[in-house]
């Protein structure tokens, strides 16, 4: 096991450049127990683990993850300080191979619940809008016209790695739009500019629920190919949610919905 004592450190260097987009087109950082964790579960299989025995006391993660074939780094307090980008580092960090983000690669069940993002910038937004998909079963995440890459370790910070376990997709706002239409997804276009209530539109079948930026919202041409428009009801002053919490609201309206149509059970 290498163990590393200097922040200086080349090792050292090249994870902290890690944050930046351009030097983690094929891998990624995952920093935090839990995140690894999930992403352990979900398949992934990291290249390297970074772990600090003064913050983290290994309760057998480090012996998962060796099995695995990765690396094992020890670094000091001091090292791990200079690596860690969370405010409170608990000693994990991994190096894992990038999120695959193809559309052409993913396979939809029947009716599936889907979330498009469009242009959204913020990765605390998407986390938590991977977050949602995850927990209400969501088929995938697709980023239109992307700002935010989904291997920016702060989006995957805030998705709890759900990055890992929600299959996600980029694309230009053409191409997941003819991706959508080649599958016979219908598209909900979450906006303020009509008079549609979302609780008013069926959201079974397959669906695809759309959101914007929240300060441009949806695009004219993401607006034009929805089948339909529908807006959140509100009552106070503002004139829009934030974007994670309205896919939020959307989505757990069709999982109600779905949940409605299911068949009941059988008596016992």
């Amino acid at each position: 096991m290498l163990d590393i004592t200097s922040p200086a450190n080349p090792r050292v260097k090249e994870l902290v450049a890690l944050r930046r987009r351009r030097n983690r087109s094929d891998r990624t950082l995952v920093e935090g127990r839990e995140e690894l964790a999930l992403a352990l579960s979900a398949g992934v299989r990291p290249l390297s683990l970074y772990h600090c025995p003064d913050l983290a006391t290994d309760d057998g993660l480090v012996g998962r993850v060796r099995a695995l074939g990765a690396e094992v780094v020890t670094l000091s307090r001091a090292a791990f300080d200079r690596v860690a980008y969370r405010e409170s580092p608990d000693g994990w960090l991994a190096v894992v191979p990038a999120v695959e983000t193809r559309l052409d690669r993913l396979a939809l069940p029947p009716d599936p619940l889907l979330i498009v993002c469009e242009g959204l910038e913020k990765p605390g937004n998407l986390g938590a809008i991977l977050r949602t998909a995850d927990a209400a079963g969501v088929a995938a995440v697709l980023s239109a016209d992307q700002v935010t890459d989904w291997g920016n370790p702060n989006l995957v910070r805030a998705s709890k790695g759900t990055v890992f376990s929600v299959p996600v997709a980029a694309g230009s706002t053409a191409e997941v739009l003819d991706w959508l239409a080649a599958r016979s997804v219908r598209v909900v276009a979450t906006t303020p500019d009509t008079d549609t209530l979302v609780t008013g539109v069926d959201l079974t079948g397959a669906v695809a629920v759309a959101v914007g930026s929240e300060k441009h919202g949806l695009s004219d041409r993401f607006r034009a190919a929805a089948q339909v428009r529908a807006r959140i009801p509100m009552f106070g002053r503002a004139d829009s949610l934030n974007a994670a919490t309205s896919a939020a609201i959307v989505v757990y309206e069709s999982v109600r919905q779905r949940l409605s149509a299911a068949p009941a059970p059988p008596p016992a």
